[in-house]
C-alpha cells in the first residue's frame, strides 16, 4: 500500500510505535525486512527509556533492537537506510543528551553494526539524532563525528528554528567535506 501511494520512505521503530503502541523487537525486525524487500528506503530508530539510560543500559538496549532490527538485512541494503538514535527520554520532554552522550551513543551504534557488516558499509551508513534536535543544539550535536544528521521533529513545525537546524546541517556537512 505505501508504493501504491507513491511514497519512498518509511520510519520503523520509532519510539511512539515501540513505546506507545508496543510494538515489539521483532515486529519492527520483520517490517523492516520487508520495507527493504518491497524496495522501500527505511529510517530504522532505536533508543532508550528514562528507566533503562538511568540503569546504565543505553547501548544494551540499543544493541539489542539493532540485532532484532538488523538481524535480516543485507549488506547491499544498506544504502537504503538510515540509522536514528532516538532516546525516548528526550522526546517531548525538554531534555536531550549531551553531544558527548549523544556522540557514545552513536560510536557504540557503530560498532555494534561494525560486528555485523564490514567497516566501508558502517562507515558509509548514516546515523542520525532524534532526541529534541533543536536550533540551539543542533549545530553542537551535528558537529559530532558520528552524528550524521538529525531526525527533527516538533522544531520542523517552527520555520524559523528549523532553517537554524537546516544552516546548521549545511555547515556540519560544508566542515565535513573540506
Amino acid at each position: 500500500m505505501i508504493r501504491d501511494c507513491e511514497a519512498e520512505w518509511v520510519i520503523i521503530g520509532h519510539s511512539e510505535r515501540r513505546h506507545g503502541l508496543r510494538e515489539t523487537e521483532e515486529l519492527c525486525g520483520e517490517k523492516f525486512q520487508m520495507a527493504l524487500e518491497s524496495g522501500l528506503r527505511v529510517v530504522f530508530c532505536v533508543g532508550e527509556t528514562w528507566e533503562e539510560r538511568s540503569a546504565g543500559r543505553t547501548h544494551e538496549v540499543n544493541s539489542r533492537q539493532l540485532a532484532a532490527g538488523f538481524a535480516h538485512v543485507l549488506v547491499e541494503h544498506l544504502d537504503r537506510v538510515v540509522l536514528a538514535y532516538e532516546p525516548v527520554w528526550a522526546i517531548g520532554t525538554g531534555r536531550t543528551a549531551s553531544p558527548d552522550d549523544a556522540q557514545a551513543a552513536h560510536r557504540a551504534i557503530r560498532d555494534f553494526l561494525g560486528s555485523l557488516y564490514d567497516p566501508r558499509s558502517v562507515d558509509a551508513l548514516r546515523i542520525i539524532y532524534g532526541g529534541s534536535v533543536n536550533a540551539s543544539n543542533a549545530r553542537t550535536l551535528f558537529a559530532q563525528p558520528d552524528i550524521d544528521g538529525g531526525l527533527i521533529g516538533g522544531a520542523s513545525l517552527k520555520p524559523a528554528d528549523f532553517l537554524a537546524i537546516v544552516a546548521a546541517a549545511s555547515e556540519s556537512t560544508t566542515t565535513a567535506a573540506t
